[in-house]
């Protein structure tokens, strides 16, 4: 799987993006035909305490999943986006089997 990290408004350390590398590499005991992952990590200014968003766009024998969450911290908010897609992937292979 091909990963692209971009952090928006920030730059992100290492530890973050390791820690996105490693969520988006469990995310293949789901779906092994993900070709591409595209993450972005926004820091929005307007809001005060939950202000950290995680973008995450999955493409899957070019069907793309998308999964959007915002948080207090990327960590909690890239967790939640991960657990959406783990959903969205698993309809998504239900519904390729015809059931």
């Amino acid at each position: 799987m091909n990963i692209q990290i971009h952090s928006v408004r920030f730059d992100a350390d290492k530890k973050l993006i390791d820690f996105v590398h490693q969520k988006l590499d469990k995310l293949t005991q789901y779906g092994e035909d993900i070709v591409n992952a595209e993450v972005y990590l926004r820091l929005d200014n307007d809001i005060e305490k939950e202000n950290k968003i995680s973008e995450i766009k999955l493409d899957i024998s070019g069907k793309p999943l998308f999964a959007k969450k915002q948080s207090k911290s990327f960590e909690e908010a890239t967790d939640d986006a991960i657990d959406a897609l783990k959903k969205q992937i698993t309809k998504y292979k239900q519904k390729k089997r015809g059931v």
